[in-house]
């Protein structure tokens, strides 16, 4: 996972995740694969059919609104912060579009494996650094970023508060999220979700957040929201930190 290339000092200075006390990425951890909710939901098979997607079609929807908004009026030498990043669309194509580097986090080693094969697919592989575990529990591990991504993502996570809280510290430029409307059918969408799960006697849960509580989590530390776009069931958020 080392990183080279023309901008190696900007790359480790702005992106740099230190050693873990307690997980690694490259195949060996102390934890086994498929030991966590978010190994067994998003398994090999999961990932490899979202990667075929992603190849086939690219991002779509408001993915690809999400990386517009973030790429907006230019981001060359950029660093991006994609937590949760499944195939890693978003920083795929972010760094396709002139970011610098990318720090991928996610609690899939299934995702964290497909994205990191694409990466050397497209030729910036010397320019990712992925980490494998809970965002929260790694936040002190992660620098800063430019741009920060959460593509469905505070919607498979309890602690919402937390997550949104510890990822907009890290948030220097733009902050972008997709995540379910707060909605009646926005609700009913993720009840159905976890009837689902529980049939399946999954133990993984999705989950509705209040957008006012998001939003106010945000504004407490200096994003202000910039563009706000919906779906039916979902939602694009992009927020900016004004120029001093």
């Amino acid at each position: 996972m080392s990183q080279a290339g023309a901008d190696t000092p900007r790359c480790q200075a702005r992106a740099h995740v230190r050693p873990l006390r307690a997980a690694s990425i490259g195949g060996m951890d102390c934890c086994s694969p498929g030991d966590s909710p978010f190994d067994r939901q998003f398994d090999a098979r999961h990932a490899a059919r979202h990667l075929r997607a992603y190849r086939q079609k690219g991002p779509a929807g408001l993915t690809r609104a999400l990386i517009e908004a973030l790429a907006a009026g230019g981001i060359d030498g950029k660093t991006v912060l994609d937590i949760g990043g499944g195939v890693g669309a978003v920083h795929h194509e972010l760094l396709r579009s002139g970011a610098a580097a990318a720090v991928d986090v996610d609690a899939s080693r299934a995702y964290i494996s497909v994205a990191r094969e694409e990466a050397e697919r497209q030729g910036h592989a010397d320019r990712v650094h992925y980490l494998a575990g809970d965002f929260v529990a790694l936040a002190d591990e992660v620098e800063p970023a430019d741009l920060v991504a959460l593509d469905r993502v505070i919607c498979c996570y309890a602690d919402m508060a937390a997550l949104v809280d510890r990822s907009a510290t890290l948030a220097l430029r733009r902050y972008g999220i997709v995540y379910p409307r707060d909605s009646w059918l926005g609700r009913v969408g993720v009840a159905f979700l976890n009837a689902q799960l529980r049939l399946s006697r999954s133990s993984f849960r999705a989950y509705v957040h209040r957008t006012a509580e998001v939003d106010a989590i945000l504004a407490a530390h200096g994003l202000v929201k910039r563009l706000h776009r919906t779906t039916l069931i979902w939602q694009l958020a992009i927020y900016e930190r004004p120029a001093a």
